[in-house]
């Protein structure tokens, strides 16, 4: 029978050998997860294992009976090692993270612990560092680093020469740089909380609006012009990009807007304006006296002379007078011609749609292309507005006839509102908008639309055709 001295004994072994296969996979674990090393009290290396061999480059050969040096990076100061053997020179765990070096000159980071082993004394007798690599997350953390210090060099760059806004999906303003600031003439407690009606100067339509929000609120970037009113009543053009920030539901959740003042740019294209106005409203009315000298002056006078030569034919007989009428009568028509070109006078006593009729009717007659015209109009405008869209159907026509190689046409001028909408259409040769030359004719049709507060689109392709849209702005007529 087993006593109970030789039971006891039995059960104390087991829990020894327990313990040791307990510490013998402790062991196995940490050398299959992290780089393991033991020193002694000098710090020369007695253990390694092949976690380190297989990090470091080196055999254990070569590592062991050396010191940490032969894998020093050199990226480190003095300072850093007198601190770390300060502290487990002292019996303290040190923890942190070191750039090494590899044999084959390759650096690796790990994030190091370092525990002292104490003897009966209490000094350390040696060291065990247990290391785990940690380079790709430090390459990651100085990348985020470079990419935060590029981002905040974005942003002063930003701040330094644009106008920078940032709101909630409602148009609620949570943001404005010191620029916003500075030019609308607000303090940030005013702007932030409010929303950009704060700054509205009623320039804008409510449509204009409703388009910008439409365009964002589907999650669209939105770029165009806009006139704001400063607090102190003073206006200011900003030219802005207003970015969506999307959610996972792909949905705004805040919008970016970033604004240039174009102010004193906006000035100089108002006084351009203006100038090209003036000069076409005076480019007009010497077409229209030349006009009038030509066929109240010279045009009748011609008329006088093919009466007095119809006279003289009619009392005698001579073989120069039937050339000189044919002679005269020419002059008369080309007269009358250059007039018309110059300045119709039916476009002064009867207004646009008489005018583009009757230039349509002599352009067929002419150049045998059949041109279709529609409209609506019902009222007489302004002289401006009706000379100016009058050219540029003009001009449109003029450039069908020279470039289309076409035999039929289209002409609209519709009211649509608030607006007269001019339509130009040929299905000719078209050209590319985008790479062809813009030519006279063009740039007379935009300065004209331009000074008249409208705008041009010319849509063309080639071997489709040309379609020239014209918008102005217009207020109530008179009745023709």
């Amino acid at each position: 029978m087993t006593n109970w001295n030789e039971q006891s004994t039995n059960e104390k072994g087991q829990s020894e050998v327990q313990n040791l296969k307990e510490l013998a996979d402790i062991k196995y674990a940490l050398d299959e997860s992290s780089i393991v090393a033991v020193t002694d009290q000098k710090g020369i290396i007695t253990y390694v294992n092949d976690k380190f061999c297989e990090i470091s480059k080196y055999t254990r050969e070569q590592l062991i009976g050396q010191d940490h040096r032969i894998i020093n990076s050199g990226y480190h100061s003095k300072e850093f090692f007198r601190e770390l053997w300060r502290t487990i020179a002292n019996g303290k765990v040190w923890k942190g993270e070191i750039k090494n070096k590899a044999k084959d000159g390759s650096y690796y980071w790990v994030d190091t612990t370092i525990v002292p082993f104490i003897d009966e004394k209490g000094k350390p007798y040696q060291y065990l560092a247990i290391r785990t690599e940690v380079t790709a997350y430090k390459k990651v953390l100085e990348e985020l680093k470079l990419s935060i210090s590029e981002l905040a060099d974005l942003k002063y760059a930003l701040d330094e020469s644009t106008i920078v806004a940032r709101t909630d999906q409602r148009g609620t303003i949570t943001y404005v740089n010191d620029k916003f600031c500075e030019i609308s003439k607000y303090s940030r407690d005013e702007l932030i909380g409010s929303d950009h009606r704060i700054i509205n100067s009623g320039y804008h339509s409510k449509e204009f609006f409703k388009k910008l929000w439409k365009t964002i609120g589907n999650g669209q970037v939105w770029k165009g012009e806009i006139k704001n009113k400063a607090k102190d009543g003073t206006y200011y053009w900003v030219d802005t990009t207003i970015v969506p920030f999307i959610n996972d539901n792909g949905k705004p959740y805040q919008y970016l807007a970033i604004r240039s003042e174009i102010t004193a740019r906006k000035r100089v294209e108002e006084e351009l304006k203006q100038m090209m106005t003036k000069i076409i409203q005076v480019q007009e009315e010497e077409r229209k006296k030349v006009s009038r000298e030509l066929h109240d002056g010279i045009g009748q006078n011609l008329y006088s002379l093919l009466i007095t030569i119809n006279r003289i034919s009619a009392e005698q007989d001579h073989p120069l007078l039937p050339e000189m009428q044919k002679e005269v009568t020419s002059l008369i028509e080309q007269i009358r011609g250059i007039s018309w070109e110059l300045r119709p006078s039916v476009l002064d006593d009867l207004g646009l749609v008489p005018a583009i009729r009757s230039m349509i009717n002599q352009y067929s007659q002419h150049y045998g292309i059949q041109i279709t015209f529609s409209t609506n109009l019902k009222v007489r405008y302004s002289m401006d507005i009706e000379s100016n869209a009058y050219r540029i159907v003009q001009e449109a026509l003029t450039n069908i006839r020279k470039y289309a190689e076409v035999k039929q046409a289209e002409v609209s001028v519709m009211k649509d509102g608030t607006t007269l909408v001019i339509h130009i259409k040929d299905q000719g040769k078209g050209f590319s908008v985008n790479t062809g030359s813009r030519g006279v004719g063009l740039f007379n049709m935009e300065e004209r639309a331009k000074a008249i507060g409208g705008s041009i689109d010319i849509y063309s392709k080639e071997g489709v055709g040309t379609t020239v849209k014209v918008r102005v702005p217009i207020s109530e007529g008179r009745d023709v």
